[in-house]
């Protein structure tokens, strides 16, 4: 079992947000707006600080492009003008209250240039300052299956096994080539899982050949779902990654070094018992918006 607590979490806000293009060339793609299952409309960013709240987190960063800093510290750490406040319903000036004590709780980091997923988390290094960190996606959204939140289950096999975990979902053979996949020996089964591979986006052919797991359906997956505790090794192995200029597709990515990882320190999956909502492409972001408020929507 772990004796280091995990306090921090890392969310990784710097990305243009191209596959929503125009709108993200106005808005950026983590500010746009969702329906909670309270019935409370708010930004994406929002709801994924939230649930790191709810996994009992203590301090997040964000990083984000330096240019957008200000936008992020405004939601977060700006009172709303007078004349709005004075519109506002006692509900959502209490709100604001809230938003104003969780924006206490919130870092804004910078990253200078848009190098990739793997260098944003690079620049979250000195923060974090050598403790354990969860890490989320920033256009991913959640909602447990269990009393349990999706980040608080993940969080618990970190203090289960001491080693770094990533959050799995099941995948069809349709998305596979859009996210990270792996595959291992289940520790037990259709739950925790000794990871033997991870791999950035492949071909269904090299999945059907490389990553079946057993037990798993024809054509069934695990698939990364977005949420992850990593130990902070995961910084020297980006360190190295980026000092040796190791590019996968031009930029420089988490799941190569998240396979170095693994064979250096050992990887953990875990089967995560709820979904992941994505909001990164137009498709999934459209599912989103009718799926992620339900319970509300159906009350």
């Amino acid at each position: 079992m772990s004796s280091q607590i995990v306090r921090k979490a890392v969310i990784p806000a710097a990305g243009f947000g191209t596959r929503l293009f125009p709108a993200t060339k106005v808005v950026k793609k983590e500010l746009f707006p969702i329906i909670d299952r309270d019935g409370r409309t708010k930004p994406v960013i929002l709801a994924i600080v939230e649930e790191a709240r709810r996994g009992g987190i203590e301090e997040i960063g964000i990083v984000v492009q330096p240019s957008d800093r200000a936008i992020f510290e405004a939601f977060f750490k700006t009172p709303p003008k007078q004349a709005l406040w004075d519109k506002l319903s006692d509900s959502n000036q209490e709100y604001c209250q809230y938003l104003q004590e969780l924006g206490e709780l919130i870092t804004i980091l910078t990253q200078d240039e848009q190098e990739g997923y793997g260098h944003a988390v690079f620049c979250a290094k000195d923060w974090v300052n050598q403790e354990p960190f969860l890490l989320l996606l920033g256009d991913h959204v959640y909602t447990s299956d269990t009393e349990i939140p999706c980040t608080r289950q993940v969080l618990e096999i970190y203090e289960k096994t001491g080693q770094s975990v990533i959050g799995l979902t099941e995948m069809s053979a349709d998305i596979i080539h859009k996210a990270g996949c792996v595959t291992g020996v289940w520790q037990e089964m259709n739950s925790i899982l000794t990871v033997t591979q991870v791999c950035e986006k492949p071909d269904l052919d090299y999945a059907r050949s490389h990553l079946r797991v057993a037990g798993m359906a024809e054509d069934k997956f695990l698939g990364i779902f977005g949420i992850y505790v990593l130990k902070p090794k995961i910084f020297d192995i980006l360190a190295d990654s980026i000092n040796q200029n190791q590019r996968y597709k031009g930029e420089f990515q988490l799941t190569t070094s998240l396979d170095t990882l693994r064979q250096e320190e050992g990887l953990f999956g875990y089967w995560v018992k709820g979904q992941y909502f994505d909001t990164g492409m137009p498709e999934f972001y459209r599912q989103t918006l009718i799926n992620f408020g339900q319970d509300y929507r159906s009350s």
